[in-house]
């Protein structure tokens, strides 16, 4: 039977891990293994400097398991403490409310450093997401956060049987998922590649009660991109975006050209 394990970084009690978990139940041998809280924003960071405690929890009746950790420990016990070192079939990540998208997310998302984390044993990863109303929604603690899943867990699992039946394209280790916030069955899908920014960085300096300063880093969103990436498909073209990643970071070029630019330094 096909295993198949099922993360997140926004807790193990989110409405959307609950619904990735429908999404995949009839699919196989479903893994449920993820963050006992909040842990949006941590990337592919791994708890190297202090224990990790895990705990099985009833997750609408099913056994699951709340990691002390980040998403990625949670990738990491979950293949080989519950699952005792045999790879999942696949590995699914999210359904995260609040979009990953451009290089800004991808490479600061627990959701995609999950995925990166069992793609990096050869596991083929989805990760999933849908656009939020307000970017606050991204770090709150979701489980009554209203938004609807049903568009997205219908394709997550059209997406699921594709990937265990064929594996994934040559070159691909994560397929990138991002929904539009009122994306239906009808919503054109579009093969797209990372906008280079989401964020135009700002930080705040604020005063604490003593007057000392302490900084809040935010910014605005850049929501107008180029032709074929993914933020100009979900915010201005209003479809699905599918983005191909590989976790081969070597760039794609000449190696001739560093060559020459680093002759004689």
């Amino acid at each position: 039977m096909r295993r198949i394990l099922v993360t997140n970084d926004d807790g193990i009690y989110a409405p959307g891990l609950r619904a990735a978990v429908r999404s995949v139940e009839d699919l196989g041998e479903v893994v449920v293994v993820a963050p006992s809280g909040q842990r949006s924003g941590v990337g592919r960071s791994v708890s190297v400097f202090e224990p990790l405690r895990m705990a099985e929890v009833n997750l609408d009746g099913k056994r699951a398991y709340a990691v002390s950790g980040t998403p990625t420990d949670s990738v990491i016990l979950g293949i080989f403490v519950v699952m005792k070192g045999e790879l999942p079939d696949l590995a699914v990540s999210g359904i995260n409310v609040g979009e990953n998208i451009s290089t800004d997310t991808v490479t600061t998302s627990g959701t995609i450093g999950a995925a990166i984390e069992a793609a990096s044993y050869g596991v083929p990863a989805i990760a999933a997401s849908i656009q939020v109303a307000d970017q606050g929604d991204k770090f709150d603690n979701n489980h009554s956060v209203e938004y609807r899943f049903d568009t997205a867990v219908n394709l997550l699992r059209r997406i699921a049987i594709r990937v265990l039946e064929r594996g994934m394209p040559e070159g691909v280790d994560i397929l990138n998922i991002n929904l539009p916030l009122n994306a239906t069955e009808d919503t054109e899908i579009a093969v797209t590649r990372l906008a280079r920014k989401i964020f135009r960085t700002a930080v705040e300096e604020r005063r604490d009660p003593r007057g000392r300063p302490y900084y809040w880093i935010g910014g605005d969103l850049i929501c107008r991109e180029r032709v074929g990436t993914d933020v100009r498909a979900v915010y201005q073209e209003g479809k699905i975006s599918v983005t191909p990643l590989t976790i081969d970071s070597t760039a794609r070029i000449d190696f001739a050209e560093i060559a020459d630019l680093l002759e004689n330094i």
